[in-house]
């Protein structure tokens, strides 16, 4: 059975659905039907087929990389696309800024002073500098 089409392919409108099928018993419906939105309308039958895989293998790029014989930076690149197509910005994240040697040094020198707790030393480790501020 072929997949249903969401756009014209001659104009690019919406197309609705005007008849239901029954295979078992023969029975027609017609009428003006709105399918249900999709949020993975717009993958293409590869890229449901590498999420599919992503679900299977829980995430874990290094397993998908045994099963799809692929490097990490190509799993990578797929996926982002993926998040594209679905309308995400991948990286849009805020990432913590990276401590320097000499900024973890003075957080754990300011913990063994006994100036800063060891969860806040953890939070401004994990660059997450406003929970610390909070404790």
């Amino acid at each position: 059975m072929n997949q249903m089409l969401n756009q014209c392919p001659v104009c690019n409108s919406e197309l609705i659905v005007t008849r239901l099928f029954c295979l078992q018993c023969n029975t027609t419906i017609e009428g003006h039907f709105h399918p249900e939105a999709n949020p993975f309308a717009p993958l293409s039958s590869e890229q449901m087929q590498f999420l599919l895989t992503y679900i299977r293998c829980e995430g874990r790029f290094n397993r998908m990389e045994e099963e799809l014989g692929l490097s990490y930076p190509t799993l990578r690149n797929r996926f982002n696309e993926i998040l594209r197509a679905l309308g995400f910005e991948p990286g849009r994240e805020e990432v913590p800024a990276r401590l320097t040697a000499e900024d973890r040094m003075r957080i754990l020198d300011e913990l063994a002073e006994g100036l800063i707790s060891s969860d806040e030393a953890q939070l401004r480790i994990l660059g997450k500098k406003e929970e610390a501020a909070e404790k």
